[in-house]
């Protein structure tokens, strides 16, 4: 691997703590409001499909980090994951597209 390589040693570790801690950040922030304000309500299953969703996505970002050697196509790769995550997350929020498993 050469210098640019996002991979290689500290690195490696250092986003993917970044990528997961993020994960854990997103799914305690509801948690939290919810203790403050009765504007948030979300159920086990909204966590757990929240868990799901992000879960996922995390795996697709590291799986993608680990496998795609160019820089340039990583970048791609990680932004279309990120992308179908929050197409799914607006429907299943709203029903952006009106699909049975719309929020609204």
């Amino acid at each position: 691997m050469d210098d640019l390589s996002i991979t290689s040693g500290l690195t490696n570790r250092l986003w993917r703590m970044a990528l997961w801690g993020s994960v854990i950040a997103i799914l305690i922030a509801p948690l939290i409001a919810m203790q403050f304000t009765g504007e948030v309500h979300w159920t086990p299953f909204d966590f757990a499909v929240a868990t799901a969703l992000l879960g996922t996505t995390a795996l697709g970002i590291e799986f993608a980090i680990r496998t795609i050697g160019r820089p340039t196509f990583c970048v791609v790769a990680v932004l279309g994951i990120l992308a179908v995550l929050l197409l799914v997350w607006a429907e299943l929020a709203v029903g952006v597209f009106g699909t049975p498993f719309s929020g609204s």
